[in-house]
């Protein structure tokens, strides 16, 4: 209930123009946009990252990646996209990682997380901080990342935005009535439908092919969003992620979904 995922997406492009040493990041109020050079074989390419959202989010998802090549395009008109990928992070309610004890219920075992994107920096930090509390050396910075805090929970609007939403998939979702059915769902679209009086995940391949799964997250049971852009089912409480054939493929939960043949 301290954490939520959030998924971003990446594309790597190859052009000819000049490119810069470093990495760039947007500034002002609206979506973040990141830059950065790597080296690739004998050639240098550039990594542009952004379009970031709660993972399971009920919105329209197919454009994805086109903003970031509209990006990439204007900055380096002619460029080449090579690869298109997307991740999920770990995000704090406010916004600073956990790092420390588990649980004060819970001696010697320890946690670091909620980097929110940071992995580099963060990572670096929550090893030398809970290499200390092995070692009974007091670290100077441990209790700004305190795991334990209960601070987060006063960050009223979001920790109130995370509650509507398991409320809403674990409870009212599943009561909401369905007027969609199988027949509805078109080739390459996946939906929440009616078979029996039941809900059910169906999605119908390119070819016509039904995959049907129970369509109820395998790690606490919330109601989940279909992807339009991976053709995945995902958990809007907690970034669970399945294939349309319900397998589980994101964490927290590790047990596929329940297949229904139809």
């Amino acid at each position: 209930m301290k954490m939520y995922q959030e998924t971003s997406y990446l594309i790597t492009i190859e052009t000819k123009a000049p490119l810069f040493n470093g990495m760039y990041i947007s500034e002002g109020n609206t979506e973040t946009i990141s830059f950065r050079t790597t080296k690739m074989g004998d050639k240098r390419v550039v990594i542009i990252g952004g379009m970031q959202h709660k993972t399971g989010a009920k919105i329209d998802l197919k454009n994805s990646y086109k903003r970031l090549e509209n990006i990439a395009n204007e900055i380096y008109p002619g460029s080449k996209v090579l690869f298109r990928w997307n991740t999920e992070d770990c995000i704090t309610l406010d916004k600073i990682p956990y790092i420390g004890e588990f649980s004060n219920l819970w001696p010697n075992v320890y946690v670091g997380t909620g980097y929110k994107k940071w992995g580099m920096t963060s990572s670096n930090v929550a090893a030398n901080i809970i290499k200390d509390k092995i070692l009974g050396i007091e670290n100077k910075y441990e209790d700004v990342f305190t795991s334990t805090r209960v601070k987060p929970l006063k960050n009223y609007k979001e920790f109130g935005n995370m509650l509507k939403e398991v409320v809403y998939s674990e409870i009212l979702n599943k009561l909401k009535n369905i007027d969609e059915y199988i027949e509805d769902v078109k080739q390459g679209e996946g939906k929440i439908i009616e078979v029996d009086g039941e809900k059910v995940g169906i999605y119908r391949d390119k070819n016509g092919k039904i995959f049907a799964v129970k369509p109820y997250c395998s790690h606490f049971g919330c109601e989940l969003s279909w992807n339009n852009l991976e053709n995945t089912w995902d958990c809007p409480c907690h970034g669970s992620r399945f294939t349309y054939e319900g397998k589980s493929i994101y964490d927290p939960s590790i047990k596929d979904l329940e297949r229904i043949d139809i």
